[in-house]
């Protein structure tokens, strides 16, 4: 099957190896990947920021970018949610190629959750709000995570609570945001688990700083058992 990847503004910025995972999953289970040079951002930055005339452009243009795509896939949810629910808001008319969560992929079209991964850690998941509440993934990331050879998946207390992310909330409710943040670290720290693990690069992006924060605050950037970050991508990738 011919797979065109969205690699989404932060993995192409930030996590360029959460992108290089997705392809490798995509590829073990045969998919031929294509990457469109013209891709842009989606235009959720933009509308959760009350443009929707800039957003507008954005998603006619991610249409006319991928208007040939069979699929496409993407390794964030909130992408996802935003093209799939919102783009007939902004952008009236704008005809969208079947898009894709990775692990809607993976479960719903590939009918796979034995990706031949093996990763030999404790991991606790974090279901994101938008790939939650939004596109309904439900246990499609856990169910990938539990036929991964080796791991061990720990249950996240109070998993449905937001990590304090939401794009440019944590900007305009910076207190608020880190409040939320500390909890969700709280829960993984309570899980037991080695590593945290998320499908939204966005939500880890945040995690992770307060986790950093936390361990230069009490000299812990060495200790053994340190709570890390993961997307799914990377996991499912692991051999």
């Amino acid at each position: 099957m011919r797979v065109s990847l969205f690699i989404t503004c932060l993995a192409d910025a930030l996590f360029p190896q959460v992108g290089r995972a997705t392809v490798s999953v995509l590829e073990r289970l045969g998919c031929e990947v294509d990457f469109p040079s013209a891709q842009t951002c989606c235009g959720q930055m933009h509308m959760n920021s009350g443009y929707p005339d800039e957003a507008a452009g954005l998603v006619r243009g991610f249409a006319e970018t991928f208007a040939d795509a069979e699929a496409v896939v993407m390794p964030s949810g909130s992408c996802a949610a935003m093209l799939r629910h919102h783009h007939h808001t902004v952008a009236p008319g704008s005809a969208m190629p079947p898009l894709y969560e990775l692990s809607e992929f993976l479960v719903d079209v590939l009918g796979v959750t034995d990706v031949g991964a093996r990763f030999e850690h404790t991991v606790t998941y974090h279901p994101t709000c938008h790939s939650s509440r939004l596109l309904g993934v439900g246990d499609r990331p856990t169910r990938l995570l539990q036929a991964v050879s080796g791991l061990e998946l720990l249950t996240l207390p109070a998993a449905d609570q937001c990590c304090g992310f939401g794009g440019t909330f944590a900007i305009k409710n910076a207190d608020t945001s880190s409040a939320m943040g500390v909890d969700k670290v709280g829960h993984a720290r309570e899980s037991g688990a080695s590593y945290l693990c998320a499908s939204d690069a966005s939500c880890l992006m945040h995690i992770k700083g307060v986790i950093d924060h936390q361990d230069r605050a009490r000299r812990r950037r060495t200790r053994v058992g340190q709570l890390q970050t993961i997307h799914l991508a990377e996991i499912l990738a692991s051999r």
